[in-house]
């Protein structure tokens, strides 16, 4: 992890064309603003973790219902 310090109103730059700039300090919370292109998806961590969660029980269910179809044929074929 790279680790940084920054001001209020310093920047960090991560590629061409995302910027991270400190907008305001308070005792245990920072603002930040972030410059990105609209196709760059930005979450914070537990919202992405939530949907990365759904994902995989999404994910799982699919696998589910394709497993039971795949036996369900099986059996047809062998009646």
């Amino acid at each position: 992890m790279l680790v940084l310090t920054r001001r209020v109103n310093e920047s960090i730059v991560i590629g061409n064309n995302i910027v991270i700039t400190i907008l305001e300090i308070q005792r245990d919370a920072i603002r930040i603003g972030i410059k990105a292109p609209h196709d760059v998806e930005i979450n914070r961590e537990e919202i992405f973790q939530l949907l990365a969660d759904k994902l995989k029980d999404s994910a799982m269910v699919i696998e589910s219902n394709q497993m039971e179809s795949e036996t369900s044929n099986l059996v047809d074929e062998q009646v």
